[in-house]
């Protein structure tokens, strides 16, 4: 059953960057990353799962993609990715899946040279990569991931 949520208090949530929970979810979107204006939750606790929203690599804050090609925005994504998890409460630790949405799958490798700096040795998440065209901004790869926590 959905429950009617005001547009006051939807416009509370996100400019407040707390947390909504209706009984089922709590829908998480503390402003760290992405502007809270935006028509997403960065994060969805149902139970011990976590699900966090794509993730490109924009300068925190802000809508601007980081600058210096794959390597750059791989770094910057994993960078948001962690920012998002931390801010929450959770860590890279939480994370059991990714997938990986590169707009070039010529760059897997070099995504992958980034994606290993931010996981244990030995401790990667299950993962599936795959190209894709047009993504967000114009974004070279885009990530999301589900956690338990």
């Amino acid at each position: 059953m959905f429950k009617t949520v005001s547009k006051a208090v939807i416009a509370t949530f996100f400019m407040s960057g707390t947390a909504i929970a209706d009984g089922h979810a709590e829908y998480l979107n503390s402003g760290s990353v992405l502007p809270t204006d935006l028509p997403f939750s960065e994060l969805v606790v149902v139970g011990d799962t976590l699900y966090l929203s794509g993730q490109i690599g924009n300068l925190p804050g802000t809508l601007d993609l980081a600058e210096g090609g794959i390597e750059a925005e791989s770094r910057q994504v994993m960078e948001n990715i962690q920012t998002s998890l931390e801010t929450n409460g959770y860590s890279m630790a939480n994370l059991v899946k990714c997938t990986v949405i590169l707009a070039d799958i010529g760059d897997w490798g070099a995504f992958n040279t980034v994606y290993v700096d931010f996981f244990e040795a030995g401790k990667f998440p299950a993962r599936a990569a795959f190209a894709g065209s047009g993504l967000a901004l114009g974004a070279l790869v885009e990530v999301d991931c589900i956690g338990a926590k």
